[in-house]
């Protein structure tokens, strides 16, 4: 479970975007821009970033506000999952980011999977839609839900993209060190239930 000042944090966020999308008086904007400006603070004193760099990052949207949604595909080979090793951190993760306009969760998972391994995919089913709050990831300022998509290989050969720089395949006693950002341990270890059992049902938390 997340940390309690960062629940608020973000729960004033919304508060406050959602508000100064719908109010019409002065003093109610000014209201939700000072909210908005207390979630900033609090995340500024506890993650040391700079009030600026949150500002742009976490309190700079518009409109009503709503979970992001980061899509990761997953695919077996030989008993084995692929992972994609990040420039960012130099660890380990699921193919995947974020959900991106115009495109379907399952658009999102292929594309991904192509730019960032080399291989050419199709979707298969949905396995898993978690809520990031609920998981052991490290502190971030958004709502995430995360959409694990179980593909399969039709072409390609491995290879790095932009943003990743090796690809393998691992046995599930053979994880190598885990970009916690974007996948936890626990998750690949549930994801290699649905390969010993394939019709596992979908996980919702």
């Amino acid at each position: 479970m997340e940390e309690k000042w960062l629940t608020w944090a973000k729960e004033i966020q919304a508060i406050a975007q959602t508000g100064l999308t719908y109010a019409k008086d002065v003093y109610d904007i000014e209201r939700y821009q000072a909210l908005r400006e207390l979630s900033v603070d609090i995340l500024a004193n506890y993650t040391y970033e700079s009030k600026e760099k949150i500002r742009l990052a976490f309190a700079g949207d518009e409109g009503y506000c709503t979970p992001k949604v980061d899509i990761r595909g997953v695919i077996f080979q030989d008993n084995k999952i692929l992972l994609v090793r990040e420039k960012l951190d130099g660890n380990w993760a699921l193919p995947g980011g974020w959900g991106d306009i115009g495109l379907s969760p399952s658009e999102v998972a292929v594309k991904e999977i192509a730019e960032e391994s080399g291989y050419q995919a199709e979707a298969v089913r949905l396995l898993a839609v978690l809520d990031k709050k609920f998981h052991e990831h490290p502190p971030e300022p958004y709502h995430v839900y995360k959409f694990f998509i179980l593909c399969r290989i039709t072409g390609g050969e491995a290879a790095g993209g932009v943003e990743t720089d090796g690809v393998g395949f691992f046995a599930e006693n053979e994880l190598p060190e885990l970009s916690r950002e974007r996948n936890t341990e626990k998750q690949i270890r549930t994801l290699f239930e649905f390969l010993k059992n394939p019709q596992k049902p979908v996980i919702l938390d």
